[in-house]
């Protein structure tokens, strides 16, 4: 062991090979002293502790894995043989590199510990030093890098927030089954694969299996993957090596930010099959390779994956790996469309009133039992998010949007009666139960029905005036 480390303290011995991390990040750290046996001992004792540690004897050397590499933690001797420590370290900061940067020296003043915090440093230690001094300097170091992903995830959630942010609610029987279902998936770290119709709120769902596991504490990275580029979606998902002789630095990937934490792959099913095969070799090894390195990273992350599609059908059809579907169903949670829970219609309502009401700066609406009623009779192929929407439009408008509800209602009575026209299509062709003139006859006279022939209250519910209301009637009964 070299003469530069104090072993006059309990913690100098290296932790034995298998030896639990004692709650280090996983990190991959790069060690860069001209001196061997500090280079050995620091490649010892960090390993076990970080998950994986390279070195090198110059800046030189040390540059060409920076390059071919990602290091999230780099521990950098000052006095090296060619290119100093010092001035390798300016050189990196100016081409991006933005991880951590621990720099020792036997030989310091107060001039060089300015100009190596001016450089980009992020500590400063002397040797000789103890064992626990520099362990301290690196752990505190890995978690400052945690933090700045914290702060770029919850950054990148503010610019894509989404109504996945309100949460799940209802006490039907349906929702009460699925809330159950998360609660207890969350206590194990298996892989989740979320279905359901659009609008259903599988990113909710992923989000309360989050808050409810013990990677509680650490980031949700949310990705559509139906929104990637093909030709980007491997340096989005696993990074990108710094080029050389490009001037672009690398970049890290949604696996690097989820650490720790949980990554959520929204419609999964629409991933290309190359990316495919890289996920599923994700999922079986817990290491990603950065686009144009030759370097793996460990990964410590939870996969939850959401599809609207079958993928049982799509793996039929040959467009999705069977071995992916079934490493991803390790544990399927099915969300149930608005239309199987229209009980939870009424928490729903208020819910997003008084989430929304505030964010738009508008007052909250109020909504009668009739109108629920009224909602209640509407299908909701957009389930929860549509619903969502209407809201939105009505405290925009001062008043609940029936009109746009009437819309869809028309078209929903359309599709029924095309569906129950169907099977006698062959006996007797009904064209008249596809008019549109009638349907709206139909639909009309049923609200009138609906509140004991008030006309005022069912002029109010279709969105038209009572004189409008009135002829219309006067017209289909005279």
């Amino acid at each position: 062991m070299p003469d530069t480390l104090r072993t006059d303290d309990p913690d100098a011995a290296a932790a034995p090979a298998g030896a639990p991390r004692d709650h280090w990040p996983l990190a991959t750290v790069l060690v860069v002293d001209d001196e061997p046996g500090m280079r050995h001992f620091l490649e010892k004792t960090l390993a076990p502790r970080v998950g994986q540690v390279m070195s090198a004897a110059s800046a030189e050397a040390a540059d060409d894995l920076v390059r071919r590499h990602r290091f999230d933690l780099v521990v950098l001797d000052i006095a090296l043989p060619g290119i100093s420590g010092i001035s390798w370290l300016k050189a990196l900061r100016e081409r991006g590199f933005a991880g951590e940067v621990v720099l020792i020296t036997a030989f310091a003043d107060l001039d060089t510990a300015i100009e190596a915090l001016r450089a980009g440093a992020s500590d400063f230690i002397l040797k000789p030093f103890r064992v626990t001094q520099i362990h301290n300097a690196l752990r505190q170091g890995l978690e400052r890098a945690g933090l700045r992903r914290e702060n770029w995830v919850l950054r990148r959630a503010l610019r894509q927030r989404t109504p996945a942010a309100d949460g799940l609610v209802g006490d039907s029987i349906a929702m009460r089954g699925l809330q159950a279902a998360l609660q207890r998936v969350a206590a194990v770290d298996s892989t989740v694969l979320l279905s359901g119709e659009s609008g259903t709120g599988k990113e909710l769902a992923a989000l309360a299996l989050h808050h409810q596991s013990p990677r509680a504490a650490g980031p949700f990275v949310p990705v559509n993957c139906a929104t990637l580029s093909p030709d980007l979606i491997d340096s989005e998902l696993f990074g990108q090596a710094q080029l050389a002789g490009s001037g672009r630095p690398g970049r890290d990937g949604l696996f690097v930010y989820a650490q720790g934490g949980t990554l959520f792959l929204d419609e999964v099913g629409e991933l290309p099959p190359a990316q495919q095969a890289s996920l599923l070799r994700v999922l079986e090894e817990r290491r990603i390779r950065p686009v144009g390195s030759e370097q793996e990273i460990p990964v410590d992350v939870r996969i939850v994956a959401a599809t609207h599609r079958r993928l049982a059908d799509e793996v039929e059809a040959g467009r999705f790996r069977k071995d992916l579907y079934y490493r991803l169903q390790v544990v399927e949670i099915n969300l149930p469309p608005l239309r199987a829970h229209k009980e939870d219609m009424a928490a729903l309502v208020a819910h997003f009133i008084a989430t929304l009401a505030p964010r738009l700066g508008v007052p909250p609406i109020a909504v009668t039992d009739d109108e629920l009623g009224y909602l209640r009779q509407y299908d909701w192929p957009g389930n929860v998010r549509e619903l969502r929407n209407l809201i939105e439009r009505s405290l925009i408008l001062g008043a609940l949007n029936v009109s746009a509800l009437y819309q869809g209602l028309a078209r929903q009575d359309l599709r029924h009666e095309a569906q129950a026209a169907r099977p006698a299509a062959a006996s007797a062709a009904l064209p008249a139960t596809t008019d549109l003139n009638t349907l709206e006859k139909q639909h009309i006279l049923a609200v009138l029905d609906s509140v004991g022939g008030d006309k005022t209250r069912a002029a109010q519910l279709l969105g038209i005036s009572r004189r409008t209301l009135e002829r219309r009637v006067a017209e289909w009964r005279g």
